[in-house]
Order: structure tokens, then sequence, then C-alpha cells
């Protein structure tokens, strides 16, 4: 599994390109990423956009680069809402208005999705930040794309907006301690392949502390 990240965000959130033909997450600033995409790869080579959950500064791009790329867009059925609300979106933050579009592709937890023929994301349903986040674990190379869930040295999402629970999310960073991770891809932060499974463990502890 080939990952490239890109950030080109002014909130810091983390765009990730699998094998040249996956884009996970394409952030808020359109011109940008589009501009870093055309540097990577054609963009016409995208053949699926993931979200892994509805917030502005993961998702507001989506649907333009999407049309660029003629890529339909994924995401969990619990969040796909949360699109068209500028609370549940949180675009109200960024003087924004939602992004406002229909997803192509509703996901729910245990699906599959090929890369290859050997490496696939398995969607798990990570709800906590937001109802419906998601997290990505390709079990071949042991990546996993944790969205706003867990982030490098035990920093958990936050749940203080709409639709956020502490106790979904505890319960959510406990599935994933169930995982054997090499290298994690965050929402927002630096790529880590630093013994990520103790990393993960500490983001459980801090989010018992919150409980």
């Amino acid at each position: 599994m080939k990952v490239q990240r890109i950030n080109t965000s002014p909130y810091a959130s983390n765009s990730y390109i699998i094998n040249g033909k996956i884009l996970i997450d394409p952030g808020m600033d359109t011109n940008k990423l589009i501009q870093k995409l055309e540097e990577l790869t054609e963009p016409k080579n995208i053949e699926l956009v993931i979200l892994t959950h509805g917030h502005f500064d993961h998702s507001a791009a989506a649907k333009p680069v999407a049309e660029l790329c003629d890529a339909p867009i994924a995401i969990h059925k619990d969040d796909a809402a949360s699109l068209k609300s500028e609370e549940s979106s949180a675009s109200m933050l960024f003087s924004s208005p939602a992004p406002d579009f229909e997803p192509d592709i509703l996901y729910e937890n245990g699906d599959i999705v090929r890369i290859n023929d050997t490496e696939a994301l398995q969607v798990i349903h990570t709800p906590g930040h937001t109802p419906g986040g998601i997290s990505l674990y390709e079990p071949y190379s042991k990546g996993l794309f944790s969205g706003d869930t867990v982030f490098p040295n035990g920093g958990i999402g936050r749940t203080d907006f709409a639709g956020g629970n502490m106790e979904d999310l505890s319960r959510s960073i406990e599935k994933l301690t169930e995982l054997d991770v090499i290298t994690l891809y965050p929402g927002h932060g630096p790529v880590t392949s630093e013994d990520v499974n103790k990393q993960i463990r500490l983001s459980l502890q801090m989010s018992k502390t919150f409980r």
C-alpha cells in the first residue's frame, strides 16, 4: 500500500491518497488540494473519495474534487445527514455553509474497500467524535487511517461538537486496541510508526479519564 499524505488545510487536517486511486478526507481547501493532486497523480485516476466523518474541515472540498475526478463519495450512513447541517458538520465554526451534498456510498461497520488483489480497507465504525465516524484498517500492511478518533501520542478526538460522545469514543478506541497497527495515519498530526499499539492504548487511557 502506497500512501501519500497531503496537508493543505489551515486547520491541519490530513488528506491521504492510497495507491494513486483512493482519496481519504479531501479537507476544506479545494484549490490547494487539486493542485497537490495534480502534482502527485492524475486526478482522473482517483476512483473513490472516502470521508472518515462529516466535519467541514475534512469534507468541504469533497464534492468539487469528486466531480473533477469523476469519483463517488463514501461516508458512514450515520454521518451522511451531517453534510447538510451547519451544526453537525461544524461549518458554522468556519463561518461557512454546510457542504450540502448527497454521498454516493453509505458505509456500515464491516464493509470492505478493495485496494488491489492483496490489500483492502476494513471499515470500522468508530463513533464518538461524530456519530458516523469511521477508521479504516488495512491488515496486510497493518496501516490504520483513524480520522479524528485517535491521534499520535495518546491524543483523542473532541466530543464537544454536535453528536459527540465520550463514552462512545472510549468504546471505539477500545476496538482499535484489538488491532495490530504498524503505521497510524491520523486525521490531524504526523504519520507515525513508533510503537503505534502503545500509542492507541494511551489514547484509550486518556478517553477513560474523561468518562
